[in-house]
Parts: C-alpha cells; structure tokens; sequence
C-alpha cells in the first residue's frame, strides 16, 4: 500500500456525560490535577494539597465543579469560583482547572465542559467569566481562542502569604 492509498482512520467519539462532580471523584480530579500541573510552569503537583484544595471547593458555596465521565472513569473535570466584581456590578467567576485526560482529547470533552461552566453562569446571572492560561501551553491558548475567549491587557501577579498548612 502506498502513502497516498492510505485511508485515514478517524477516531470513535467517546460517549461522556458532565455531571457536578462529587467527595467520590475527588482522587480522579486529583490524578487530573496532577497532569493539569505538570504543564502549567507556576505549579506544582502536590496531592495532598489538590486533594484538600478539591474537597474545600466542594463544600464552598461560592464553587462549581464538574466532571466528564466515561461508563468507565472519570477523564475531565472543571472549576468555576465566583466572585463579586465591582466593574461588572455583579458576580463574575473564574474557569480553572480546566483538564481532559490526554487519551480523550478531541472527542469535545473540553468545549462540553467549558460550555458548561458558560451555561450555568447565564443560568445564575454571572456576568463575566474569566480564567489564566500558562503562556507556554500553546494548546490551551489555541482551544480557548477558538471557542472566542480574548485575551486582556491584565497581567497575573500572585504572593503568597502563608505556608499551607494541612491536617495530618
């Protein structure tokens, strides 16, 4: 067979649902995490901490989360916290941890969740959404410019005020 008789073999759409994520999910979420981190360079995978980090945004009445789900596993998940922004006069939120395993990427896992999170931010009068991208991630910035997001003119600047400290 030659190069140009080849057929091109397009891979079977997963079957997923979004659903709110729950206490039960949070190992997944977490092993998503930790991917999720291994490519943003202001992170670091840190278990325990995204586990603590995970349950705390559960229980926050001012988070979402949600998680893609196969009949198998659990392979994408999102965050949205809300806000009260002064400029918008109304809730605002921020879309984070935004991940879908590498194997079931482009079967529409991230726009479904991303547009979950868009729904339920009409849905409860939250007016503006916004969220960071590593710069380096390349990917990511591509995704999200093609789904209409725009870039700002704000500058992320973090400091961090205390060690965490967790429960052992």
């Amino acid at each position: 067979m030659t190069a140009t008789s080849r057929k091109t073999v397009k891979p079977k759409k997963t079957d997923y649902h979004i659903v709110p994520a729950g206490v039960g999910d949070i190992p997944a979420m977490t092993a998503l995490l930790g991917q999720l981190f291994r490519l943003e360079s202001d992170f670091m995978p840190d278990s325990l901490k995204q586990q603590e980090g995970l349950r705390l945004l559960l229980q926050s009445p001012t988070a979402c989360a949600w998680v893609a789900r196969t009949p198998e596993q659990v392979v994408g998940m999102v965050t949205l916290q809300t806000v009260v922004s002064t400029a918008e006069g109304g809730a605002a939120g921020a879309l984070e941890d935004l991940i879908v395993a590498p194997a079931f990427r482009r079967n529409g896992i991230g726009r479904a969740l991303v547009n979950t999170v868009l729904d339920f931010a009409r849905a409860n009068g939250i007016r503006r959404i916004q969220l960071l991208a590593d710069v380096h991630n390349v990917g990511a910035i591509i995704f999200y410019r093609a789904m209409d997001w725009k870039q700002t003119n704000l500058v992320a600047l973090r400091r961090l005020t205390a060690p965490a400290v967790f429960p052992e």
